[in-house]
């Protein structure tokens, strides 16, 4: 008896959660105020990092810039301060776990508070096949997109779980709910970042810490240069083009504003997750084929070596 009032209570829950965000999509619920908070950035010093400091520099929040090219960083400080807001910025590598916990303890020391928003934000690519990668650089992959979580998380959680407020925001990437061919080593460790991001959110949920919200952003390839030379299928491009930095950073901003546990940025990437979840497999590579996504890693790669090649002639 008990069990079929659980199941349908259960049942009646996922009805309301399903038209809640059904009319989410045309009635855009109240944003939160996050004035005052502190933000933490990691990856602050370009790409997206910049952006992100830059907008939450807007809505009032101060900002903590990690990132392990001090110049670039200041840079970033400059802009945030430039705007009116305040910036403090530390040369972090966050692949060190002994690095990051010591500075997490300088932030709080300097700053005489705790970090309330966390933006898991630094990423990189090996940018090559992975029978030609040397290890250290998949290794490296791993260590910044992926093992990085941890050391960041088990800083800051604590702290916002013993005041029971608090953010998480990790940006993971859509090459981390399906993937495509020669970037091995992003793709698995973006998809073991949406497992760590996913499996924390649960965690919080069934100790009912409902002050600490979290938010996974799954981007489409943005327009920063890590990618550059990907391409598809031109007539599926027009439809699917590269994300403008400044876009994708106010679409991830709409999203944890309003606490959405995930966004994907474009809403058509939401397609190939449900395409993976429910075809087989055979269906899904002749869909990947006629978009051109099978092979569009191929142009990436190339310029990755031109670059490579380049590099090592200057410096001989």
């Amino acid at each position: 008896m008990i069990f079929l009032m659980d199941l349908q209570m259960m049942l009646l829950d996922v009805i309301y959660f399903i038209l809640r965000n059904s009319m989410r999509m045309v009635m855009r619920p109240r944003t939160k105020p996050i004035d005052g908070e502190l933000v933490l950035i990691t990856g602050s010093g370009g790409g997206l990092g910049r952006i992100f400091a830059q907008e939450f520099t807007r809505h009032g929040a101060e900002v903590v810039l990690w990132d392990i090219d001090g110049d670039a960083n200041e840079q970033t400080a400059k802009l945030v301060r430039e705007m009116g807001g305040r910036a403090h910025t530390y040369t972090v590598d966050v692949t060190k776990r002994e690095e990051v916990y010591r500075h997490a303890e300088l932030v709080r020391e300097d700053l005489g508070r705790d970090v309330t928003m966390l933006v898991n934000n630094a990423g990189v690519v090996a940018g090559r096949r992975m029978m030609d990668c040397p290890d250290e650089l998949m290794e490296r992959t791993m260590k910044v997109n992926c093992h990085a979580l941890f050391w960041t998380v088990k800083a800051f959680l604590p702290q916002m779980k013993a005041q029971n407020h608090g953010h998480i925001v990790t940006i993971a990437s859509v090459l981390g709910l399906f993937s495509t061919a020669c970037v091995e080593d992003y793709c698995a460790s973006k998809f073991a970042a949406v497992g760590f991001h996913e499996s924390l959110a649960h965690e919080l949920l069934a100790e009912e810490i409902e002050g600490v919200k979290t938010t996974l952003v799954c981007p489409y390839i943005v327009d920063t240069g890590m990618f550059e030379g990907c391409k598809i299928r031109e007539e599926v491009e027009l439809i699917l083009p590269p994300l403008e930095p400044q876009y994708c950073v106010e679409q991830a901003m709409n999203a944890i504003l309003i606490d959405q546990p995930l966004v994907c940025i474009p809403r058509l990437t939401y397609l190939p997750v449900l395409s993976r979840a429910l075809l087989p497999w055979e269906s899904n590579v002749v869909t990947y084929r006629f978009m051109g996504s099978d092979k569009c890693m191929y142009p990436f790669i190339e310029t990755m070596q031109k670059q490579a090649k380049n590099s090592s002639i200057m410096v001989a």
